[in-house]
């Protein structure tokens, strides 16, 4: 305690803006603040706090957290960050895009190791470089609290990945959702990354979207996900799986056991692929979500993917949009729901394809089967926008997706076409069995 005392006649203001001062002219910055914001903000925040708020910043203050971070500054060379200073006692701390660099990184972590308030830590486009994400490593593995973290963006590249490999292999450390998304991994990363979480449980959300991967990292990919029991989500989209990377993945979700959510978008899969997706649905009883979207998926891919639609009894979310899928197709997809008693489908979205009044009655049939179906889908063939919005989804999901419709009625339109929530239903069907009938007059 009587280290604390000298600590007790100093203000905030006097801690944060005294080492600014000091370094504003030789030391490289690493936030976007400038200094001047923070003798202009501090003091209304300090106006605004109640009692009890000031009575745990007095707890806070005798911690030294904040004077560990400003030692740190010094010694590494960098101005600190008024955010993190002003943030340091919250459970979310948003340092995207400050400019931290690797010294600013290894401040941070410094004065992380003893923290145990921070439980969410962003630190995208920071250019960290693997001696930041190095001095990150090093900080988890003493530090228990810190759950999430994204360090997308930031040139990590194959030595970040192979930091990272270590640090997965050990399961020491309280984190299970890391964002990995942009850092230029290749095939060498994806080896490196598939190995170590062959045997790692702790990590249950990755993304390792707009990465480099091709069918070589598809191939490690997949021979991590056959054997992985801590995943739950995984992202993979915008990177460059084909056929023979594709598949493999599939491959290893056929025996995955753990895997809920995984988004496969914007890569090249195409029909072929189509096949071997068919049969993960068809085998795999843990997939809740998969995003296919921008696939070069037609009707021919769109009827092997049926297939494993017709026995699924897991899968709530199936996203197809951006796909060269017609109303065949999605005719094909809505059946195969239908035939299915089991199906807990509760989105399709086809948002791109143009049906026609004949697949919406074909899409009644499916939702008297499976009243929890939502269809998202374009527009209504040969009808006009007024009609299109009563036909668009299902009606008890109506009002959910009036601002989301790709048409926009003017104010007296909808006030003539809605006559409330209370009887939106019996309006519905009353208008569906008289399409001429406008929703007021029902």
């Amino acid at each position: 305690m009587d280290n604390d005392k000298p600590l007790q006649p100093e203000t905030e203001d006097e801690i944060e803006i005294e080492p600014v001062q000091q370094s504003s002219d030789k030391m490289l910055y690493c936030e976007a603040e400038p200094p001047p914001t923070v003798e202009k903000v501090k003091p209304a925040r300090e106006n605004s706090e109640t009692d009890l708020e000031i009575e745990d910043d007095e707890k806070f203050f005798t911690t030294g957290q904040k004077e560990l971070y400003l030692e740190a500054c010094k010694l590494v060379g960098v101005v600190p960050v008024s955010y993190f200073i002003r943030n340091m006692e919250e459970s979310y701390v948003n340092l995207n895009h400050h400019g931290l660099g690797p010294r600013g990184t290894k401040a941070i972590a410094i004065a992380l190791v003893s923290n145990t308030a921070v439980t969410k830590l962003e630190l995208e486009d920071n250019c960290i470089m693997e001696e930041g994400v190095l001095s990150l490593v090093e900080m988890l593995q003493e530090n228990y609290y810190l759950q999430e973290m994204n360090i997308s963006n930031n040139h990590l590249g194959l030595e970040g990945a192979r930091i990272i490999s270590d640090f997965f292999e050990r399961n020491s450390s309280s984190v299970w959702s890391l964002e990995l998304s942009g850092n230029d991994f290749k095939e060498e990363s994806a080896a490196l990354l598939g190995q170590a979480l062959s045997t790692n449980y702790r990590i249950k959300k990755l993304d390792l979207s707009h990465n480099q991967f091709s069918d070589v990292g598809g191939e490690h990919l997949g021979q991590m996900l056959a054997i992985n029991v801590g995943l739950t989500s995984l992202d993979l989209s915008w990177n460059n799986f084909h056929t023979r990377g594709a598949v493999a993945l599939c491959n290893g979700l056929r025996g995955n056991v753990t895997l809920a959510k995984l988004d496969l978008s914007m890569n090249g899969l195409g029909n072929e692929v189509a096949l071997a997706l068919g049969e993960v649905l068809r085998l795999n009883s843990c997939l809740v979500y998969l995003d296919i979207s921008g696939n070069d998926i037609g009707n021919e891919g769109a009827s092997k993917i049926s297939k494993g639609l017709e026995s699924n009894e897991s899968l709530r979310v199936l996203k197809l949009f951006l796909n060269p899928i017609n109303m065949d197709g999605a005719i094909l997809l809505i059946l195969a729901i239908k035939r299915n008693p089991k199906s807990r489908m509760e989105e399709l979205d086809i948002s791109n394809v143009l049906v026609s009044e004949q697949f919406m009655k074909t899409l009644d049939g499916v939702y008297a089967v499976h009243p929890q179906l939502d269809v998202v889908f374009k527009a209504v063939q040969g009808l006009s926008a007024k009609k299109t919005i009563f036909l668009l989804t299902n009606p008890m999901k109506l009002i959910q997706r009036l601002n989301s419709l790709d048409f926009v009625l003017p104010p007296l339109e909808w006030r003539e076409c809605l006559c409330g929530a209370k009887g939106l239903l019996e309006a519905w069907r009353a208008h569906r069995n008289h399409p001429g009938m406008h929703l007021c007059q029902a």
